[in-house]
Protein backbone atom coordinates (compact mmCIF):
# COMPACT_ATOMS: atom_id res chain seq x y z
CA UNK A 1 0.00 0.00 0.00
CA UNK A 2 1.39 3.34 -0.98
CA UNK A 3 0.38 6.78 0.16
CA UNK A 4 1.34 10.36 -0.50
CA UNK A 5 -0.42 11.70 -3.54
CA UNK A 6 -2.62 8.64 -4.04
CA UNK A 7 -1.61 8.03 -7.66
CA UNK A 8 -2.50 4.55 -9.05
CA UNK A 9 -0.06 1.83 -9.96
CA UNK A 10 0.68 0.90 -13.55
CA UNK A 11 1.82 -2.66 -14.07
CA UNK A 12 3.40 -4.76 -16.77
CA UNK A 13 4.82 -8.24 -16.82
CA UNK A 14 7.48 -10.09 -18.70
CA UNK A 15 8.65 -13.69 -18.92
CA UNK A 16 12.24 -14.71 -18.52
CA UNK A 17 12.93 -17.79 -20.68
CA UNK A 18 14.87 -20.44 -18.81
CA UNK A 19 18.03 -21.80 -20.45
CA UNK A 20 18.01 -25.44 -21.59
CA UNK A 21 21.02 -27.64 -20.87
CA UNK A 22 20.82 -31.01 -22.59
CA UNK A 23 17.50 -32.56 -21.68
CA UNK A 24 17.25 -30.47 -18.55
CA UNK A 25 14.89 -27.47 -18.66
CA UNK A 26 13.96 -25.19 -15.83
CA UNK A 27 10.30 -24.91 -14.97
CA UNK A 28 8.90 -21.84 -16.64
CA UNK A 29 6.81 -21.32 -13.57
CA UNK A 30 9.94 -20.78 -11.53
CA UNK A 31 11.20 -18.00 -13.73
CA UNK A 32 8.08 -15.95 -14.33
CA UNK A 33 8.42 -12.53 -12.84
CA UNK A 34 6.08 -9.57 -12.69
CA UNK A 35 7.34 -6.05 -12.45
CA UNK A 36 5.15 -3.30 -11.10
CA UNK A 37 5.95 0.34 -11.48
CA UNK A 38 4.23 3.01 -9.46
CA UNK A 39 4.28 6.76 -9.47
CA UNK A 40 4.78 6.83 -5.70
CA UNK A 41 7.15 4.44 -3.95
CA UNK A 42 6.67 3.69 -0.22
CA UNK A 43 8.78 5.91 2.03
CA UNK A 44 10.30 2.90 3.75
CA UNK A 45 11.23 1.16 0.53
CA UNK A 46 14.52 -0.70 0.88
CA UNK A 47 16.67 -1.91 -2.03
CA UNK A 48 15.44 -5.46 -2.66
CA UNK A 49 17.78 -8.44 -2.66
CA UNK A 50 18.43 -9.87 -6.09
CA UNK A 51 18.98 -13.49 -5.01
CA UNK A 52 19.14 -15.75 -8.05
CA UNK A 53 16.34 -18.23 -8.64
CA UNK A 54 18.42 -20.06 -11.29
CA UNK A 55 19.80 -23.43 -10.06
CA UNK A 56 23.54 -23.73 -9.81
CA UNK A 57 23.65 -26.09 -12.80
CA UNK A 58 22.42 -23.32 -15.04
CA UNK A 59 25.44 -21.18 -14.23
CA UNK A 60 27.60 -23.22 -16.59
CA UNK A 61 26.19 -21.17 -19.44
CA UNK A 62 28.78 -18.59 -20.46
CA UNK A 63 27.75 -15.17 -19.20
CA UNK A 64 27.12 -12.41 -21.64
CA UNK A 65 29.90 -9.88 -21.73
CA UNK A 66 28.62 -6.38 -21.19
CA UNK A 67 30.89 -3.43 -21.76
CA UNK A 68 30.91 -1.04 -18.84
CA UNK A 69 30.30 2.57 -19.70
CA UNK A 70 31.32 5.21 -17.22
CA UNK A 71 28.72 7.93 -16.86
CA UNK A 72 29.70 11.23 -15.38
CA UNK A 73 27.08 12.38 -12.88
CA UNK A 74 26.79 16.07 -12.22
CA UNK A 75 26.73 16.78 -8.48
CA UNK A 76 24.55 19.65 -7.32
CA UNK A 77 26.25 22.35 -5.26
CA UNK A 78 23.66 22.73 -2.51
CA UNK A 79 25.51 25.47 -0.70
CA UNK A 80 25.32 27.58 -3.82
CA UNK A 81 21.70 26.56 -4.41
CA UNK A 82 20.84 27.61 -0.84
CA UNK A 83 22.30 31.05 -1.55
CA UNK A 84 20.32 31.32 -4.78
CA UNK A 85 17.07 30.39 -3.01
CA UNK A 86 17.69 32.39 0.17
CA UNK A 87 15.12 35.03 -0.78
CA UNK A 88 12.77 32.69 -2.64
CA UNK A 89 9.23 32.08 -1.46
CA UNK A 90 8.33 28.79 0.27
CA UNK A 91 6.18 27.91 -2.75
CA UNK A 92 9.11 28.38 -5.13
CA UNK A 93 11.42 26.32 -2.91
CA UNK A 94 8.83 23.56 -2.59
CA UNK A 95 8.30 23.48 -6.35
CA UNK A 96 12.05 23.24 -6.95
CA UNK A 97 12.36 20.35 -4.48
CA UNK A 98 9.46 18.34 -5.93
CA UNK A 99 10.60 18.99 -9.50
CA UNK A 100 14.15 17.86 -8.80
CA UNK A 101 13.45 14.71 -6.77
CA UNK A 102 10.01 13.54 -7.88
CA UNK A 103 9.06 10.28 -6.16
CA UNK A 104 12.28 10.19 -4.15
CA UNK A 105 11.31 13.03 -1.82
CA UNK A 106 8.69 13.22 0.95
CA UNK A 107 7.34 15.76 3.43
CA UNK A 108 7.94 15.03 7.12
CA UNK A 109 4.68 15.95 8.85
CA UNK A 110 4.57 16.23 12.65
CA UNK A 111 0.94 17.12 13.12
CA UNK A 112 1.61 20.77 14.00
CA UNK A 113 1.74 23.95 11.91
CA UNK A 114 3.96 22.26 9.32
CA UNK A 115 0.70 21.37 7.57
CA UNK A 116 1.73 24.51 5.68
CA UNK A 117 4.24 22.32 3.83
CA UNK A 118 1.44 20.09 2.56
CA UNK A 119 -0.51 23.13 1.41
CA UNK A 120 2.51 24.50 -0.46
CA UNK A 121 3.08 21.10 -2.10
CA UNK A 122 -0.58 20.94 -3.06
CA UNK A 123 -0.37 24.40 -4.62
CA UNK A 124 2.51 23.37 -6.90
CA UNK A 125 0.20 20.90 -8.66
CA UNK A 126 2.91 18.25 -8.54
CA UNK A 127 2.57 14.76 -7.02
CA UNK A 128 3.89 14.65 -3.46
CA UNK A 129 4.28 12.24 -0.58
CA UNK A 130 3.86 12.75 3.16
CA UNK A 131 5.15 10.63 6.01
CA UNK A 132 4.83 10.96 9.77
CA UNK A 133 6.32 9.29 12.84
CA UNK A 134 3.68 7.72 15.06
CA UNK A 135 5.50 7.34 18.38
CA UNK A 136 2.53 5.73 20.08
CA UNK A 137 2.35 8.60 22.58
CA UNK A 138 0.74 11.40 20.60
CA UNK A 139 -2.25 13.39 21.77
CA UNK A 140 -5.69 12.18 20.61
CA UNK A 141 -6.13 15.57 18.95
CA UNK A 142 -3.06 14.90 16.80
CA UNK A 143 -4.46 11.62 15.49
CA UNK A 144 -7.73 13.37 14.67
CA UNK A 145 -5.74 16.03 12.86
CA UNK A 146 -3.93 13.41 10.76
CA UNK A 147 -7.29 12.06 9.65
CA UNK A 148 -8.58 15.55 8.79
CA UNK A 149 -5.47 16.30 6.70
CA UNK A 150 -5.80 13.05 4.75
CA UNK A 151 -9.42 13.80 3.90
CA UNK A 152 -8.77 17.46 3.08
CA UNK A 153 -6.02 16.71 0.56
CA UNK A 154 -7.17 13.26 -0.58
CA UNK A 155 -3.88 11.64 0.42
CA UNK A 156 -2.65 8.80 2.59
CA UNK A 157 0.05 9.70 5.11
CA UNK A 158 2.80 7.07 5.31
CA UNK A 159 3.16 6.30 9.01
CA UNK A 160 6.39 5.01 10.49
CA UNK A 161 6.25 3.16 13.81
CA UNK A 162 8.94 2.36 16.39
CA UNK A 163 10.20 -1.17 16.77
CA UNK A 164 7.88 -2.95 19.23
CA UNK A 165 10.70 -4.96 20.82
CA UNK A 166 12.76 -1.83 21.46
CA UNK A 167 9.81 0.01 23.00
CA UNK A 168 8.96 -3.00 25.15
CA UNK A 169 12.54 -3.26 26.39
CA UNK A 170 12.73 0.44 27.25
CA UNK A 171 9.42 0.51 29.13
CA UNK A 172 10.02 -2.74 31.00
CA UNK A 173 13.49 -1.72 32.15
CA UNK A 174 12.94 1.98 32.88
CA UNK A 175 9.20 2.60 33.11
CA UNK A 176 6.82 4.77 31.13
CA UNK A 177 8.21 8.15 32.18
CA UNK A 178 11.97 7.64 32.55
CA UNK A 179 12.64 10.71 30.39
CA UNK A 180 11.60 13.00 33.25
CA UNK A 181 14.54 11.64 35.26
CA UNK A 182 17.34 11.00 32.80
CA UNK A 183 16.46 13.11 29.75
CA UNK A 184 14.34 12.61 26.68
CA UNK A 185 17.05 11.51 24.26
CA UNK A 186 16.79 7.75 24.83
CA UNK A 187 13.03 7.61 24.41
CA UNK A 188 13.19 9.86 21.33
CA UNK A 189 15.90 7.69 19.87
CA UNK A 190 13.69 4.59 20.11
CA UNK A 191 10.36 6.16 19.19
CA UNK A 192 11.42 8.81 16.65
CA UNK A 193 15.02 8.79 15.45
CA UNK A 194 15.30 5.12 14.46
CA UNK A 195 11.93 5.06 12.66
CA UNK A 196 12.98 8.24 10.85
CA UNK A 197 16.26 6.63 9.88
CA UNK A 198 14.35 3.71 8.31
CA UNK A 199 12.06 6.11 6.46
CA UNK A 200 14.88 8.18 5.03
CA UNK A 201 16.71 5.11 3.73
CA UNK A 202 13.96 4.90 1.10
CA UNK A 203 14.42 8.50 -0.05
CA UNK A 204 16.94 10.77 -1.70
CA UNK A 205 15.56 13.94 -0.13
CA UNK A 206 13.10 15.05 2.54
CA UNK A 207 11.22 18.23 3.38
CA UNK A 208 10.95 19.62 6.91
CA UNK A 209 9.07 22.47 8.58
CA UNK A 210 12.08 23.84 10.47
CA UNK A 211 12.19 27.61 10.92
CA UNK A 212 14.99 29.79 12.22
CA UNK A 213 12.72 31.46 14.77
CA UNK A 214 11.53 28.17 16.30
CA UNK A 215 14.59 27.69 18.46
CA UNK A 216 17.18 30.50 18.33
CA UNK A 217 19.70 28.33 20.16
CA UNK A 218 19.69 25.45 17.67
CA UNK A 219 17.94 26.52 14.46
CA UNK A 220 19.19 30.03 13.77
CA UNK A 221 21.43 29.03 10.87
CA UNK A 222 19.16 26.66 8.95
CA UNK A 223 19.59 26.97 5.16
CA UNK A 224 16.64 26.42 2.81
CA UNK A 225 18.41 23.39 1.33
CA UNK A 226 21.41 21.38 2.47
CA UNK A 227 23.08 18.01 2.29
CA UNK A 228 21.75 16.25 5.38
CA UNK A 229 24.59 16.19 7.94
CA UNK A 230 23.17 13.28 9.96
CA UNK A 231 21.06 10.79 8.01
CA UNK A 232 21.64 8.62 4.94
CA UNK A 233 19.41 8.29 1.92
CA UNK A 234 18.60 5.56 -0.58
CA UNK A 235 22.10 5.28 -2.02
CA UNK A 236 23.74 5.13 1.41
CA UNK A 237 26.77 6.93 2.73
CA UNK A 238 27.57 10.53 3.55
CA UNK A 239 25.94 13.02 1.25
CA UNK A 240 23.26 10.61 0.00
CA UNK A 241 20.34 12.61 1.40
CA UNK A 242 19.25 16.20 0.73
CA UNK A 243 17.23 18.15 3.28
CA UNK A 244 14.87 20.92 2.19
CA UNK A 245 13.57 23.55 4.63
CA UNK A 246 11.21 25.72 2.57
CA UNK A 247 9.94 27.82 5.50
CA UNK A 248 13.34 28.32 7.17
CA UNK A 249 13.17 32.10 6.73
CA UNK A 250 9.47 32.49 7.52
CA UNK A 251 8.25 33.86 10.85
CA UNK A 252 5.80 31.78 12.84
CA UNK A 253 3.12 34.47 12.65
CA UNK A 254 3.39 34.52 8.87
CA UNK A 255 2.88 30.76 8.77
CA UNK A 256 -0.33 31.18 10.72
CA UNK A 257 -1.52 34.01 8.50
CA UNK A 258 -0.98 31.69 5.53
CA UNK A 259 -2.90 28.81 7.13
CA UNK A 260 -5.85 31.07 7.95
CA UNK A 261 -5.89 32.60 4.47
CA UNK A 262 -5.92 29.17 2.82
CA UNK A 263 -8.51 27.74 5.26
CA UNK A 264 -6.23 24.81 6.07
CA UNK A 265 -7.17 22.34 8.84
CA UNK A 266 -5.09 22.76 12.00
CA UNK A 267 -4.51 20.77 15.16
CA UNK A 268 -7.14 21.71 17.78
CA UNK A 269 -4.38 21.78 20.43
CA UNK A 270 -3.22 25.11 19.01
CA UNK A 271 -6.37 26.78 20.32
CA UNK A 272 -5.50 25.45 23.79
CA UNK A 273 -2.15 27.26 23.96
CA UNK A 274 0.03 24.59 22.32
CA UNK A 275 2.42 25.95 19.71
CA UNK A 276 5.13 23.34 19.17
CA UNK A 277 3.48 19.91 19.39
CA UNK A 278 5.17 16.58 20.03
CA UNK A 279 4.38 13.59 22.24
CA UNK A 280 1.72 14.07 24.92
CA UNK A 281 3.96 13.55 28.01
CA UNK A 282 6.62 15.94 26.69
CA UNK A 283 4.45 18.76 25.34
CA UNK A 284 2.44 21.40 27.12
CA UNK A 285 0.84 24.73 26.43
CA UNK A 286 2.97 27.85 26.72
CA UNK A 287 2.11 31.00 28.59
CA UNK A 288 1.82 34.44 26.97
CA UNK A 289 5.30 35.78 26.30
CA UNK A 290 6.99 32.38 26.44
CA UNK A 291 8.90 31.05 23.46
CA UNK A 292 7.15 28.22 21.62
CA UNK A 293 9.89 25.67 22.41
CA UNK A 294 9.37 26.19 26.14
CA UNK A 295 6.40 23.87 25.76
CA UNK A 296 8.71 21.02 24.77
CA UNK A 297 10.80 19.09 27.32
CA UNK A 298 10.35 21.99 29.73
CA UNK A 299 12.37 20.28 32.49
CA UNK A 300 15.60 20.47 30.43
CA UNK A 301 17.99 23.18 29.26
CA UNK A 302 16.97 25.34 26.34
CA UNK A 303 19.82 24.03 24.19
CA UNK A 304 18.64 20.43 24.68
CA UNK A 305 15.24 21.03 23.09
CA UNK A 306 15.83 18.86 20.04
CA UNK A 307 14.64 15.26 19.86
CA UNK A 308 17.41 14.07 17.55
CA UNK A 309 15.56 14.38 14.25
CA UNK A 310 17.50 17.58 13.56
CA UNK A 311 20.56 17.02 15.74
CA UNK A 312 22.71 18.33 12.92
CA UNK A 313 21.53 21.78 14.06
CA UNK A 314 23.33 21.41 17.38
CA UNK A 315 26.99 22.38 17.28
CA UNK A 316 29.72 22.45 19.88
CA UNK A 317 28.68 24.09 23.15
CA UNK A 318 31.29 26.82 22.77
CA UNK A 319 30.75 27.29 19.08
CA UNK A 320 27.37 28.60 18.05
CA UNK A 321 25.72 30.57 20.78
CA UNK A 322 24.51 27.45 22.56
CA UNK A 323 27.32 27.66 25.06
CA UNK A 324 29.48 30.55 26.12
CA UNK A 325 30.05 32.16 22.76
CA UNK A 326 28.86 32.63 19.21
CA UNK A 327 30.77 31.39 16.18
CA UNK A 328 31.77 33.84 13.49
CA UNK A 329 32.06 32.81 9.88
CA UNK A 330 35.85 32.62 10.20
CA UNK A 331 35.58 30.08 13.04
CA UNK A 332 36.51 32.39 15.89
CA UNK A 333 34.41 32.54 19.03
CA UNK A 334 32.83 35.83 20.04
CA UNK A 335 31.50 36.67 23.48
CA UNK A 336 27.72 36.76 23.79
CA UNK A 337 26.55 40.15 25.15
CA UNK A 338 25.48 39.95 28.77
CA UNK A 339 21.89 40.52 29.86
CA UNK A 340 20.04 41.80 32.96
CA UNK A 341 22.07 45.01 33.02
CA UNK A 342 20.87 47.66 35.47
CA UNK A 343 22.46 49.58 38.33
CA UNK A 344 19.89 48.10 40.73
CA UNK A 345 21.03 44.54 40.06
CA UNK A 346 24.11 42.88 41.61
CA UNK A 347 26.32 40.63 39.48
CA UNK A 348 27.45 37.72 41.65
CA UNK A 349 30.74 35.96 41.06
CA UNK A 350 31.28 32.29 41.92
CA UNK A 351 32.71 33.14 45.39
CA UNK A 352 29.87 35.63 45.86
CA UNK A 353 27.09 33.10 45.23
CA UNK A 354 28.91 30.52 47.35
CA UNK A 355 29.13 32.93 50.30
CA UNK A 356 25.48 33.91 49.89
CA UNK A 357 24.41 30.26 49.88
CA UNK A 358 26.42 29.51 53.05
CA UNK A 359 25.05 32.38 55.15
CA UNK A 360 22.49 31.31 57.75
CA UNK A 361 21.58 34.80 59.02
CA UNK A 362 21.53 37.20 56.11
CA UNK A 363 21.06 40.89 56.76
CA UNK A 364 18.59 41.09 53.91
CA UNK A 365 16.83 38.65 51.57
CA UNK A 366 17.98 38.13 47.99
CA UNK A 367 16.35 37.07 44.74
CA UNK A 368 18.86 35.70 42.21
CA UNK A 369 18.46 34.46 38.65
CA UNK A 370 20.74 31.67 37.42
CA UNK A 371 21.08 32.37 33.72
CA UNK A 372 23.02 32.01 30.49
CA UNK A 373 23.08 35.07 28.20
CA UNK A 374 22.69 32.92 25.06
CA UNK A 375 19.50 31.29 26.40
CA UNK A 376 16.42 32.62 24.53
CA UNK A 377 14.21 32.03 27.59
CA UNK A 378 16.52 34.14 29.75
CA UNK A 379 16.50 36.81 27.08
CA UNK A 380 12.70 36.74 26.99
CA UNK A 381 12.45 37.57 30.72
CA UNK A 382 15.14 40.26 30.71
CA UNK A 383 12.72 43.18 30.64
CA UNK A 384 10.55 41.90 33.51
CA UNK A 385 13.55 41.00 35.70
CA UNK A 386 15.18 44.38 35.19
CA UNK A 387 11.86 46.05 36.04
CA UNK A 388 11.68 43.88 39.18
CA UNK A 389 15.14 45.09 40.23
CA UNK A 390 14.12 48.70 39.74
CA UNK A 391 10.91 48.22 41.74
CA UNK A 392 12.77 46.55 44.63
CA UNK A 393 15.49 49.22 44.78
CA UNK A 394 15.66 50.53 48.36
CA UNK A 395 13.06 48.00 49.61
CA UNK A 396 15.51 45.87 51.58
CA UNK A 397 15.48 43.05 49.02
CA UNK A 398 18.63 42.58 46.95
CA UNK A 399 18.28 41.48 43.33
CA UNK A 400 21.15 39.56 41.77
CA UNK A 401 22.21 37.45 38.83
CA UNK A 402 24.69 34.59 38.51
CA UNK A 403 25.87 33.28 35.17
CA UNK A 404 25.57 29.54 35.67
CA UNK A 405 26.61 28.06 32.34
CA UNK A 406 30.05 26.82 31.27
CA UNK A 407 32.40 25.93 34.12
CA UNK A 408 29.83 26.96 36.74
CA UNK A 409 27.02 24.76 35.49
CA UNK A 410 27.92 21.62 37.41
CA UNK A 411 28.17 23.56 40.67
CA UNK A 412 24.83 25.26 40.02
CA UNK A 413 23.16 21.92 39.31
CA UNK A 414 24.52 20.27 42.43
CA UNK A 415 24.28 23.15 44.90
CA UNK A 416 21.74 25.63 43.54
CA UNK A 417 18.91 23.47 42.19
CA UNK A 418 19.62 24.45 38.57
CA UNK A 419 17.43 22.40 36.27
CA UNK A 420 17.13 24.58 33.21
CA UNK A 421 17.79 28.21 32.33
CA UNK A 422 16.56 30.45 33.80
CA UNK A 423 16.27 29.26 37.42
CA UNK A 424 15.17 31.87 39.98
CA UNK A 425 16.05 31.51 43.68
CA UNK A 426 14.95 33.43 46.74
CA UNK A 427 17.40 33.51 49.67
CA UNK A 428 15.35 34.31 52.84
CA UNK A 429 16.72 36.50 55.59
CA UNK A 430 16.66 33.84 58.34
CA UNK A 431 16.97 30.61 56.38
CA UNK A 432 20.06 29.19 54.77
CA UNK A 433 18.27 27.13 52.10
CA UNK A 434 17.21 29.04 48.97
CA UNK A 435 13.65 28.65 47.72
CA UNK A 436 13.20 27.92 44.02
CA UNK A 437 10.64 29.91 42.04
CA UNK A 438 8.17 27.17 41.07
CA UNK A 439 6.42 28.57 37.99
CA UNK A 440 7.29 29.72 34.50
CA UNK A 441 5.20 32.90 34.80
CA UNK A 442 8.07 35.37 34.59
CA UNK A 443 6.19 38.63 34.26
CA UNK A 444 7.06 41.29 36.84
CA UNK A 445 3.77 40.96 38.76
CA UNK A 446 4.25 37.22 39.28
CA UNK A 447 7.84 37.73 40.39
CA UNK A 448 6.77 40.48 42.79
CA UNK A 449 4.08 38.21 44.28
CA UNK A 450 6.73 35.54 44.87
CA UNK A 451 9.04 38.02 46.63
CA UNK A 452 6.26 39.57 48.73
CA UNK A 453 5.08 36.16 49.92
CA UNK A 454 8.52 35.27 51.28
CA UNK A 455 10.24 38.42 52.45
Amino acid sequence: AVSGSGFPFSSSSYELKAPQIGSFRLSERAVNFSRRRCSVRPVNAEPKRSDSVIPFAATIVAPEVVEKVEVEVEVEDYEQLAKELENASPLEIMDRALEQFGNDIAIAFSGAEDVALIEYAHLTGRPFRVFSLDTGRLNPETYQFFDAVEKHYGIRIEYMFPDAVEVQGLVRSKGLFSFYEDGHQECCRVRKVRPLRRALKGLRAWITGQRKDQSPGTRSEIPVVQVDPVFEGLDGGSGSLVKWNPVANVQGQDIWNFLRAMNVPVNSLHSQGYVSIGCEPCTRAVLPGQHEREGRWWWEDAKAKECGLHKGNIKDENGNGNGNGALHANGTTATVPDIFNTQNLVTLSRPGIENLARLENRKEPWIVVLYAPWCPFCQAMEESYVELADKLAGSGVKVGKFRADGEHKEYAQQELQLGSFPTILFFPKYNSRPIKYPTEKRDVDSLMAFVNALR
